[in-house]
């Protein structure tokens, strides 16, 4: 039985001697010498260069090693904030690849380029590459946010393009067309009404045989996804190797307008228990959003949290400023938290371990939410319910059943090389996590389900609960429509089985929320009221198709009653009964996220969080160690 590495144990001392960096600073009085020869075997340890271990673990400024590093390789100094670079060698180099290589080309002196780095000792990597685009070339030092500076001031309005237009056309929502929607939703409309005239019994009948059709086959998925939760094998004496060396996470948290949960953030994310020098998170803000990052500029940030501030541009989405985040960061693992999440301390361990057990095909892991408010009032309750049920039974039987598993918004790890070729995240669909999920699996890659919890706030108000469902089931019916228009190539990229699962979670979910009220009018027909649908069936089928609904009641509470002892709330279970009030609500977002794809399909519902979030969120208990 393999042994797991003490990543927090005090390093060993392989040698005496420190390195130029190191030692500088003990000279200079910046850094002890015992400090130093264990920031450089933390460095060995963890495969990282020993000016990030100093910086993060002993709270060496960024200022301090650009001037170390100037002593050390006899090099320039340079703010190229206070002494602007040349935009017309930037715009050449790129500023995403400027970004992403932390390589600034500054200025012109003779016949040479000076190069910005804040990392010189990884400047001969890129040499050739340089002398290849720009001639004879000069190290010159500055720091990473002094890069990350100049190049967003001289080019904000090219990098918001780009974060807006990073997937491939053939896969992005960008080119929809509200106008043509909206004259194609007239037209059906129109036609409904004229049918229903016409032929009021007929047409509500063929609605009524659309709505138990698809309810039977939801009631399958539902029940197959159960069955393969409970009996796969792969997740019983489960031995994981334990990875010799961690990966480093960059963390995207984007914020909006947050002022009510910035206070409770940082606290959460200094509780994870992860190695500072393999953490890098980025707090992502929009550039108008002064009050969120008034909040952020009140409060003092450790070295490993950096604050990303998103230009203006055509629109304003999460996805476009994950796009836009992306260059800013160096991670292997880049890792998406919203503002009021509250992780499971050991989580960033646990996808680790699970990311070095994992096939290469495997490119996201997903992780468990739930929520610390589940008691505040009914619609919390039920909204914990629900989401018990996808997280704990239904995402992890479509995993297991080879289906396409469509992502949450948080607590999603990718690998950053799958996740750059995709082309991040579609800027313009509000439910970019569904639709990456799509695109992972069109690909070829897989997504894994892995118990670990991430606790958020449920949405305990009416009408918010209605917008933001609404902005979900719009991004459904794009990312859905955006799929389809190519059904062949989607059905070749997927293979059948999983093309099935396409249509019924996309297709199938709007469906039924969308003639929810026609299914609801079957059950008065209990109270003896007359019912259109009776008159088209012999009398015995007809009380069949209403055994099938009581079955699927039954089936959705025996399902919810799994998940809620998965998650151990089965003090919930009593208001697992209510959902037949629960659900109809959706269909009221359902109408409400149809009409806005034909008048603002990419507007984003902002959902306001720290309404109803307690003083400070209870922590997920550590996973047990006999299940890592």
């Amino acid at each position: 039985m393999s042994t797991a590495p003490d990543y927090n144990a005090k390093p060993t001392l392989p040698f005496q001697e420190l390195s130029p960096l190191t030692h500088l600073l003990a000279v200079e009085g910046k850094l002890s010498h015992a400090d130093g020869i264990d920031a450089e075997v933390m460095a060995i340890r963890a495969g990282i260069r020993v000016a990030d271990v100093v910086q993060s673990c002993f709270d060496i400024s960024a200022y301090t090693l650009a001037e170390a590093y100037s002593t050390i390789y006899q090099a320039q100094r340079v703010n190229p904030t206070e002494c602007l670079p040349d935009a017309q060698l930037l715009t050449t180099f790129g500023p995403a690849r400027a970004l992403s290589l932390r390589l600034l080309p500054w200025q012109k002196m003779g016949t040479d380029t000076i190069i910005l780095t804040d990392r010189p000792d990884h400047f001969d990597r890129h040499i050739e590459m340089l002398r290849e685009q720009f001639g004879p070339v000069r190290l010159a030092i500055t720091t990473r946010d002094e890069i990350n500076s100049a190049i967003t001031n001289l080019c904000a309005a090219s990098l918001a393009r780009g974060a807006e237009t990073r997937v491939a056309a053939s896969m992005s929502s960008r080119n929809w067309n509200a106008h043509r929607a909206m004259i194609f939703g007239l037209c059906v409309l129109f036609a409904l009404v004229f049918l229903f005239v016409q032929f009021p019994t007929a047409t509500f009948q063929v609605f009524c045989i659309w709505a138990i059709v698809m309810l039977a086959l939801n009631m399958g998925l539902k029940v197959a996804a159960a069955l393969a939760c409970i009996s796969d094998p792969k997740t019983k004496n489960k031995q994981n190797a334990i990875p010799a060396r961690l990966p480093k996470f960059s963390l995207l948290i984007p914020l909006y307008r947050e002022t009510e949960i910035a206070e409770h953030l940082l606290e959460r994310l200094l509780e994870i228990d992860y190695p500072k020098e393999l953490r890098d998170v980025c707090l992502i803000t929009e550039r108008e959003d002064s009050l969120t990052r008034a909040a952020l500029g009140r409060t003092v940030l450790p070295t490993w949290i950096r604050p990303i501030v998103v230009p203006d541009g055509s629109l304003r989405t999460k996805p476009r400023a994950l796009n836009y985040a992306l260059d800013f960061t160096d991670g292997s693992i880049i890792g998406v938290y919203d503002a009021e999440d509250a992780p499971a301390p050991d989580q960033l361990r646990r996808v680790a371990e699970e990311f070095a057990n994992c096939g290469p095909r495997v490119a996201c892991i997903q992780g468990v939410l739930d929520y610390y408010n589940d008691s505040t009032n009914w619609l919390t309750r039920c909204f914990t319910v629900e989401y018990a049920t996808w997280f704990r039974v239904v995402l992890p039987g479509l995993e297991r059943l080879k289906l396409v598993v469509p992502l949450g918004g948080t607590t999603l790890f990718f690998k950053r090389d799958v996740l750059e070729n995709l082309g991040g995240w579609d800027a313009h669909n509000v439910t970019e996590d569904a639709d990456l999920g799509v695109r992972l699996a069109r690909a070829g890659y897989s997504t894994k389900l892995v118990d670990t919890v991430t606790q958020e706030e449920a949405n305990g108000r009416f009408w918010p609960w209605v917008k933001q469902r609404s902005r979900w089931l719009k991004g459904y019916a794009i990312t859905y429509a955006v799929h389809m228009r190519s059904p062949v190539r989607l059905w070749r990229d997927l293979g059948t089985w999983r093309f099935f699962g396409v249509q019924m979670l996309f297709a199938g979910t709007l469906s039924q929320f969308v003639l929810a009220p026609i299914l609801l009018t079957f059950w008065l027909i209990p109270f003896g009221v007359p019912h259109p649908f009776a008159d088209a069936i012999p009398v015995p089928m007809f009380w069949g198709l209403v055994g099938l609904f009581f079955v699927s009641e039954v089936t959705n509470l025996l399902i919810a009653a799994l998940a809620l002892e998965k998650a151990k709330k089965t003090w919930l279970i009593k208001w697992a009964v209510t959902l037949q009030f629960y659900f109809p609500l959706a269909a009221v977002a359902a109408y409400k996220g149809l009409f806005e794809l034909a008048w603002k399909p990419f507007y984003w519902d902002k959902t306001v969080h720290g309404v109803l979030l307690p003083t400070r969120p209870p922590q997920p208990p550590l996973h047990p160690a006999s299940d890592a």
